[in-house]
């Protein structure tokens, strides 16, 4: 018969799991700052940043797509991103026409295009549909970017940044994943935000070179 829960028994072994993640990903700073400077690079382009994964990785695909078409901490223009995982429409009839490992993969031949960038989140790096949307982003000339555990599965070879979480227990590895993800949002409304101030300083400086000129 198994034991009654304790404190120190369910909090404190995953808070003590959790730190030891994070400290973890503390070592991936270079990892995270490429793939901050590939999703920037899209946005400025024109381009749109797109989510998908199953359960726990579909949420936090709908919940960082959100964080950028609305806002993360700061007040700048929507940004375009799309989680893949909300239109039940779209995958239902997927899923019934195709089989439901192309229920990503159809939508990312039909939504993206050469220069945009899809995010699969995967915590073992095998599922199935996340693995072909990959090989379709691919395939479409776009960037790709894995969220795995530890090893990163066959995602490995169909991504150009990965951020592999070393850890093979589900709960911590989306932990990790959330983190980072608040912290590329972070990256890229700094991002935004200085760009806009830098563009606004250009137009004043040339208003006022502007100005003294017609006053000559």
């Amino acid at each position: 018969m198994p034991n009654r829960p304790n404190a120190a028994g369910v909090f404190g072994a995953a808070i003590a799991e959790h730190m030891e993640v994070v400290r973890q990903v503390e070592s991936q700073q270079p990892v995270l700052e490429a793939i901050a400077r590939a999703m920037t690079a899209t946005l400025r382009a024109g381009g749109k940043i797109l989510w998908c994964g199953n359960g726990g990785s579909a949420g936090d695909s709908q919940h960082l797509a959100a964080e950028l078409v609305g806002r993360y901490r700061r007040e700048r223009r929507g940004m375009a991103s799309l989680a893949l995982t909300t239109d039940s429409s779209a995958l239902t009839s997927i899923a019934n026409d195709y089989g439901y490992e192309a229920v990503f993969s159809r939508q990312v031949e039909a939504l993206g295009v050469e220069g945009d960038l899809l995010v699969g989140i995967s915590t073992s790096g095998n599922s199935q549909n996340v693995v072909a949307a990959l090989a379709a982003a691919r395939r479409q000339g776009m960037a790709t970017v894995a969220f795995t555990g530890a090893g990163g599965g066959r995602m490995v070879k169909l991504a150009d940044h990965l951020f592999a979480v070393a850890s093979k227990e589900t709960a911590r590895i989306q932990e990790a994943h959330i983190l980072a993800g608040h912290m590329l949002c972070d990256w890229i409304e700094l991002d935004c935000v200085c760009g806009v101030e830098r563009e606004s300083a250009v137009v004043r400086e040339i208003t006022a070179a502007a100005q003294v000129e017609g006053a000559r």
